[in-house]
């Protein structure tokens, strides 16, 4: 596989402002202002760059929905709200090349009209926050933020850029919520449509983008739509962040491009499994998206219409990688527990299902459950997924959904076995544990 960087540069010292600038840093930004706000969409679009934060959506075609005309203001939302268990790219950008997201944020104002960018970060990424506005606080002062930008690049438009640090909600995550949250508000997502470029912050037309997608921009401008078409799979070109993690030699952030086998990714860049041993359990995503069998990898693609047809999703390309030790049970307790404490109770399939689906893991965990439970599980996430306002109840019933279904043997060898009792020539189960009189009322 071709070494391809774009997002992540192997440059020295490139977080710094005069590193960059000698390696051509803020020169697209000036070609993009020296073109139509259409043309620069137009470019986008035919890239092929598809969101990085996990919906795989067309980025050009999302900022076309941007009204054209409208006495409104026009806002940016950077999503840098990093969440989501086993997903650890966007703090990378934050560390190694702030200026290209800054470039990146310029460019997409210009493209959609907006004045105003936030940057949404996680709260608990201080380190990462701090590093972020020390970069933005040199680009200030160099004068290619904020209304010196006309004298910088000889042009009418001008921007300006605040860093909006989180408070610890997953939730947050949820473009709605994000926007909730930049208003001061509790972090509950919104009911859709009207979507956000209809009416977004304070009512205002707004969009919403991941960190990665918009640090791609500036490379896009410069080196033009098809030599960024031609990366990587057809359908999602370009290169991915991949964060690898679990029980591999090398884990870390590569970035490589798109459609990639999996199985290259586990055993060239991540070093193959610890200690030699089996894969069990594979989850490409984030621990949001459906997990795959580890003898079922041969021939899987890392890209977003692949792993849909593999019964997966790119999710935030987080892989996650277990041995064949793992016991996936505690491993998805530990998941549905995060889901249910981070669910913001809005909606209540989510708020009741998830806390339904970790008590009963929590009771076979503790050796107390049978093979019902299992299809009780099944049919309780069922009854999440596609019910809620947000994506959370689908991040919650999938794993518990898709790892019943795929590794129910597996599963069940951590259940008790009914025991059979004859009564007055009848024959009743029972659970092998205490009295079943609390079963019942559990």
């Amino acid at each position: 596989m071709e070494e391809i960087r774009i997002v992540l540069p192997k440059i020295p010292d490139y977080h710094k402002i005069e590193v960059y600038e000698n390696n051509g840093g803020y020169q697209s930004a000036k070609k993009a202002f020296n073109i139509s706000t259409d043309e620069v969409i137009d470019i986008v679009k035919k890239s092929g760059l598809r969101g990085r934060g996990g919906a795989a959506f067309s980025t050009g075609l999302k900022w076309s929905f941007m009204p054209k005309t409208t006495d409104k203001p026009k806002y940016l939302a950077v999503n840098g709200d990093e969440s989501e268990p086993g997903s650890f790219k966007d703090r990378q950008v934050f560390e190694d090349n702030p200026h290209q997201l800054i470039e990146g944020i310029l460019i997409s104002c210009y493209a959609i009209g907006a004045k105003t960018a936030y940057i949404y970060i996680r709260g608990e990424y201080h380190k990462w926050i701090k590093l972020m506005q020390k970069a933005l606080d040199d680009a200030y002062e160099a004068g290619y933020v904020g209304e010196k930008m006309k004298e910088k690049f000889g042009t009418d438009f001008y921007c300006d850029i605040y860093i909006h640090k989180g408070a610890g909600a997953y939730i947050c995550g949820e473009e709605s919520a994000l926007m909730n949250s930049l208003e001061g508000y509790r972090g509950y997502p919104r009911i859709k449509p009207p979507f956000p470029a209809q009416r977004g912050l304070w009512g205002n037309p707004t969009t919403i983008n991941n960190v990665e997608t918009i640090a791609n921009i500036p490379k896009i401008i410069e080196n033009g739509w098809e030599w960024f078409s031609s990366i990587g799979a057809q359908k999602h070109p370009g290169t991915i962040l991949f964060g690898l993690s679990g029980h591999l030699n090398k884990p870390g952030v590569y970035e490589l491009p798109s459609g990639i086998l999996l199985t290259e990714l586990i055993e060239k860049y991540g070093g193959g499994v610890l200690n030699g041993k089996k894969i069990k359990c594979v989850i490409p995503g984030g621990s949001s998206m459906p997990p795959l069998r580890g003898d079922q990898l041969e021939g899987i693609k890392m890209d977003a219409d692949s792993l849909r047809d593999a019964g997966s999703a790119i999710g935030t390309a987080g892989v996650m990688v277990m041995d064949e030790d793992t016991n996936l049970l505690k491993v998805l307790l530990r998941i549905t527990k995060f889901y249910h404490h981070e669910s913001c109770g809005q909606c209540t399939p989510c708020r009741e299902g998830t806390g339904w689906m970790e008590k009963t893991l929590k009771r076979l965990a503790d050796g107390n459950g049978t093979p019902k439970d299992l299809d009780m599980l099944e049919s309780v996430a069922n009854n999440i997924e596609g019910n809620t306002i947000c994506a959370l109840g689908d991040a919650a019933a999938w794993p518990v959904k898709f790892m019943i279904q795929r590794f129910r043997n597996e599963l069940e060898e951590y259940l008790k076995p009914e025991i059979i009792l004859p009564v007055k020539n009848k024959v009743h189960s029972m659970r092998n544990t205490v009295n079943p009189l609390s079963t019942i009322l559990r």
